[in-house]
């Protein structure tokens, strides 16, 4: 099951957002703030986010740069009605996969979420995040956990068809999930 979390401080899109991804059967954590979604990200990993810019205790950018912190960081989608080019661009810069202008509608979020899951992650904010923080090892590391994990995605749990998308063999990456554990 996958775990999403909102934030978004428009109590009524939050609850439609929470909805609309557990109609799908994810597990949904909803927040108003940033600090709100601070706190989620040090309870847990999430595999995706979807954030509006602007928030009433800062933007989103604080949001993905505590989110890019995790061990595996989520596919993030932004959501906005007014966001500057400045927050955007740097929103793009940090590895956000998609952005949706408010009003938004749940066909268009569905759709999006669908795109950004089946595109590989840009691993470079990853890799940048890491440099001065992290081993070589650390960020090897990081950056097999993110490959696996979206293999397994795109395989809907499938661990030989994962394989099979990462080119290794099914023993391998029984061996690397074992490691994980």
């Amino acid at each position: 099951m996958l775990r999403w979390l909102v934030v978004e401080d428009d109590a009524r899109l939050r609850r439609a957002l929470r909805e609309a991804l557990e109609a799908r059967g994810a597990e949904v954590v909803a927040c108003a703030s940033v600090a709100e979604a601070h706190r989620a990200l040090a309870d847990g990993a999430f595999q995706g986010i979807i954030a509006d810019v602007m928030l009433p205790d800062g933007n989103a950018v604080d949001v993905v740069e505590r989110a890019m912190t995790c061990a595996v960081a989520p596919t993030i989608v932004a959501i906005s009605g007014s966001a500057s080019p400045a927050v955007s661009f740097r929103l793009a810069q940090m590895g956000v996969r998609s952005f949706l202008a408010k009003p938004l509608r749940l066909e268009e979020l569905e759709r999006t979420i669908d795109d950004a899951l089946a595109r590989p992650p840009d691993l470079r904010p990853q890799v940048r995040a890491a440099v001065g923080r992290a081993s070589i090892q650390d960020v090897e590391e990081q950056v097999r956990t993110v490959m696996v994990d979206e293999a397994l995605a795109r395989a809907g749990g499938n661990r030989r068809k994962a394989a099979k998308l990462l080119n290794v063999s099914r023993q391998l990456l029984q061996h690397i999930l074992r490691r994980r554990s």
